[in-house]
């Protein structure tokens, strides 16, 4: 049943001094929450690790009056990487967004309570916060969140060890234990429904003390109604009522007292303080706190030294303290009696909500001054526990009723038993006598429990000689009690009731050879109960049943039996609860596996009828799961199990889980995917492409040749006759044409990089003047290989000896090594790159400047240029330019043989891992 999940802040991308994100972890009326650093760039983000992996149902968020964020985007993941960084967008799922009221309306003085329904399985939440709202208050450009609140059930209850570390996580955090059936559900049984007790407005309105003391006695509440103990239930109902009121009276106290001590004005906080502890001494006396259950009172600063609660010498507690039986006994009064043995951290996430709180996404000031300020978290006392060291009770008593003495303190025998309870258990009376019986229906779970240790010690002392009637009599009294106590509460009473059967079918059977129609008898009248007991509220309770029906289907005496599977493969009922349905095609999966097909119970029709139509379910987990099935079965079965599914076309495929079982289909008969299909033709068509380029650019080379050697000729003749021309015509020769590269020796002595030409440029001094001179190159300061500046970025992430320990910047889109990346994006070299299109960027000086190819020529040999080029000495002397159409290009064959272009071989050094060849653009 979905409830209020605890949660740590992992990061934050900034704070203000004294507003850190950690401050989200407490709710409490004078909370001040997360604020933005000033003047901060956005978007920024906070990421939340839950307690458990849980299914996230509803998100709560209670804004800034002021600082508000114009939108807040929610991404959700399982796990994080091995070095967390926070730009890692890709391994978060994005759930969407909502956006703020700009609260212009409210002149900045409400605060905002937005909530929103979400169905998504993760562990880590992630918070991207857009730019703010602007307004006269805000005057550094902030955003802030009071509080945040995420309301959910657990996703997979099946790993021990899960739960192990759920609990500690919540021990350490939170100060609560998970299992307390008073988180998982209300009375209402619905197994959607969320408890007006978890609304993140009730701890935002409550005294954080009062607000432990009302989730107490909700508990208790609850239990009373479990025992229809409707006298006492009625008298807590009132006192939560009560003491709701009385909370929020606190709270306001508190905030005006924090006010009073921010304006220095300490008279009044005194006043306040005194007034507090007036208020609460008076209401505690008047609801006669320490009546209703053992334990002992709350010492609380104000009061004298508290004394055990039987020998009190405060003035308030001169009168005995009545036991619970005579507090039921007596009169009802208008008050009831809180329990507050021990309270809490006030940042206990439990479930709290006050039943007056408006539901809406707009919710009011919730009584918060709006200037409010804190001191720092470190620095701010919160409530503690307070607890008498003399007290230490069990786990397992938590379970138990109230009334209950300590385990070893009960003296005497139980009380007798009633006469609805002579008559339901007459025959067991008979068989196993009054005293046995009477333990087991006692209100004092140790006699439950005491009852059922008995009960094993006989059977596992009975004769071998036996009569068979009076051992089949007391088999079938023996299950009518166990079936009983498999319905209880207590944890110890069950794992008792779980040892018994499973001694009576190990071991009592066999040992005495009764038949098979006992072992059946036995399995049959338990099996319904425990697979209730799998759907219950409690992790740990469902957890201990779904082992031992495990356990016991492989028990040989069981095994043959074939009753257990007929069970699991009944259909999922619409209305059973989400912990039931999980943990049914849990087991499922995991006896199918250990069973087979085989003639033990498990066919192939039961199995893929119960696992197409748990397809359909409404809980993710259970689809999954079914998924897994049908591929393990398919796996065994082949074309068996394609009778039970639709036909494998486009519109079945629509299904996303019909598709994911086709493809795992495919995958485990070694055929190609629908994706690796696309991917085949994908791949085919861009060869068939990147071919006919190739076979075109060859055919415009050969042209281009033509038209050249054709060009060349026209130009012999040219000449001469214009000569002969002009010298008729002006009567004097033309002056000689200015010298020209020949073509065919146009790149030799020149720099193909940087467009240098020199005599010394030979093969050797080309080497060199790449290695250290020419201001487009630069050397690689981890695998010492010369790229070109413009690649470098490439180079590091894609071919570089140390590749793989580089990441891209998603901020400035440099490599970064990984180490350095989150203090990188807080230095002012990551300023934010422009996309390529718009923009070169340069990894020297990490400046953008204009885009295209000429443009990195200009930026890193100009003068006005990169900045950070050390080869930047001189301005080179540029080679002449060509005419059009007769630049440099790799060489082709032509008709006549001659070489049009030369094709540049890779200098030395000079990337020659990536097997490139440079040849001028």
């Amino acid at each position: 049943m979905p409830h209020k999940i605890g949660f740590v802040v992992v990061s934050s991308s900034g704070h203000e001094d004294g507003f850190s994100a950690r401050e989200l972890m407490i709710h409490a009326p004078t909370v001040s929450g997360w604020r933005s650093p000033r003047f901060c760039q956005f978007p920024q983000e906070i990421v939340l690790q839950m307690v458990e992996r849980c299914r996230i149902r509803k998100l709560q968020l209670l804004a800034h009056q002021y600082m508000i964020p114009s939108k807040v985007e929610f991404y959700i993941s399982e796990s994080l990487p091995e070095y967390f960084v926070p730009y890692q967008a890709e391994r978060f799922r994005r759930l969407g967004y909502i956006s703020l009221c700009d609260n212009e309306k409210t002149g900045c003085k409400a605060r905002e309570l937005k909530s929103v329904y979400v169905d998504a399985v993760g562990q880590f939440l992630k918070l991207i916060f857009h730019e703010n709202h602007v307004n006269k208050y805000n005057m550094y450009n902030q955003v802030a969140l009071v509080a945040v609140n995420i309301i959910g059930d657990p996703a997979d209850f099946s790993d021990e060890s899960n739960i192990t570390s759920r609990e500690k996580l919540i021990d350490h955090y939170l100060g609560h234990n998970s299992e307390d059936p008073a988180l998982e559900g209300t009375c209402t049984g619905k197994s959607d429904y969320i408890s007006p007790l978890d609304d993140l407005a009730f701890d935002m309105y409550q005294d954080p003390e009062v607000a432990q003391i009302i989730r107490k006695l909700d508990e208790r509440k609850r239990e009373a109604v479990q025992k229809e103990r409707y006298d006492y239930a009625k008298k807590l109902k009132q006192a939560i009522a009560d003491l709701q009121k009385v909370g929020e009276r606190l709270g306001r106290y508190e905030v005006e007292k924090r006010c009073a001590v921010e304006k220095e004005d300490y008279d009044l906080a005194k006043e306040k303080k005194q007034q507090m502890e007036r208020f609460r001494s008076q209401v505690y006396e008047q609801l006669q706190l320490h009546s209703l259950v053992d334990g002992e009172p709350m010492r609380r600063p104000s009061d004298l030294p508290a004394q055990p609660l039987a020998h009190s010498a405060s003035p308030h507690h001169q009168q005995p303290v009545p036991s619970l039986l005579q507090e039921e006994s007596a009169p009802e009064s208008r008050f009831a009696e809180p329990f507050l043995q021990e309270k809490p951290p006030a940042h206990a996430l439990g479930p709290s909500q006050h039943s007056t709180v408006d539901p809406s996404p707009r919710a009011t000031d919730l009584h918060l001054k709006t200037h409010l300020q804190s001191v720092p978290y470190d620095e701010r006392p919160l409530p503690a526990s307070r607890k008498q060291p003399a007290v230490a009770l069990e786990p397992e008593k938590s379970d138990s009723d109230v009334s209950e003495p300590p385990r070893g303190g009960a003296a005497g025998e139980p009380e007798p038993l009633t006469e609805k309870a002579l008559r339901e258990a007459g025959p067991a009376v008979d068989v196993l006598g009054e005293s046995l019986v009477a333990g087991a229906y006692s209100k004092t779970w140790s006699y439950r429990e005491d009852a059922l240790l008995a009960l094993y010690k006989r059977l596992m002392e009975t004769p071998a000689g036996t009569a068979k009637e009076e051992l089949k009599s007391m088999l079938r009294t023996s299950i009518f009690l166990v079936r009983r106590a498999l319905r209880d509460i207590v944890t110890p009473v069950f794992q008792a009731s779980l040892k018994l059967l499973k001694m009576i079918i190990t071991q009592y059977i066999p040992k005495h050879k009764l038949s098979k129609l006992e072992t059946a008898h036995c399995v049959e009248r338990t099996i319904p109960v425990l697979l209730t007991r799998t759907g219950d509220s409690s992790a740990r309770l469902r957890v201990i049943a779904s082992n031992f029906i495990q356990e016991m289907a492989l028990f040989k005496e069981v095994r043959s039996l074939q009753i257990i599977p007929s069970y699991l493969v009944q259909p999922l009922k619409a209305n059973s609860s989400n912990h039931l349905a999980m943990s049914q095609i849990g087991l499922l999966a995991r006896l199918l596996k250990d069973l087979g097909t085989g003639g033990m119970g498990f066919t192939i029709d039961n199995v893929m009828k119960f696992s197409v139509s748990a397809l359909e379910h409404r809980v993710y987990e259970v689809r999954e799961t079914a998924v897994r099935v049908i591929l393990d079965m398919y796996k065994q079965h082949r074309a068996f199990i394609l009778e039970y599914l639709p036909p494998d076309d486009n519109t079945t495929r629509k299904n996303v889980l019909y598709k994911t079982i086709f493809e795992g289909f495919a995958k485990i008969d070694g055929r190609p995917t629908e994706a690796e299909i696309r991917a085949q033709k994908k791949a085919a068509t861009e060869e068939a492409e990147k071919r006919k380029k190739e076979e075109i650019k060859a055919l415009q080379g050969q042209l281009a040749t033509l038209k050249d050697i054709q060009a060349e000729a026209q130009g012999k003749e040219g000449p001469s006759v214009e000569a002969e021309s002009q010298d008729t015509q002006g009567g004097k020769a033309a002056p000689p044409p200015a010298p020209e590269v020949p073509d065919n020796h146009y790149l030799d002595n020149l720099c193909i990089f940087c467009g240098e030409r020199s005599e010394s440029f030979t093969e050797e001094g080309l080497d060199r003047h790449y290695w250290k001179r020419c201001p487009v190159l630069t050397r690689c300061a981890h695998c010492k290989q010369v790229v070109e500046i413009s690649s470098l970025t490439e180079h590091l992430l894609t071919e570089c000896d140390k590749k793989d320990g580089f990441g891209k910047c998603y901020r400035c889109s440099e490599a970064v090594l990984k180490e350095e990346l989150p203090r990188h994006i807080k230095t002012k070299e990551c300023n934010p790159a422009k996309p390529e299109k718009l923009a070169n960027r340069c990894p020297l000086c990490h400046e953008n400047f204009s885009p295209g190819e000429e443009a990195w020529k200009a930026h890193l040999m100009g003068p006005t240029g990169c900045t950070m080029n050390l080869r930047k000495t001189h301005v080179l002397p540029k080679a002449p330019t060509l005419p059009p159409g007769k630049g440099p290009a790799v060489a082709k064959s032509g008709t006549s043989g001659s070489k049009v272009g030369s094709k540049i071989p890779t200098p030395k050094g000079l990337s020659k891992s990536s097997g490139r060849t440079y040849t001028k653009r």
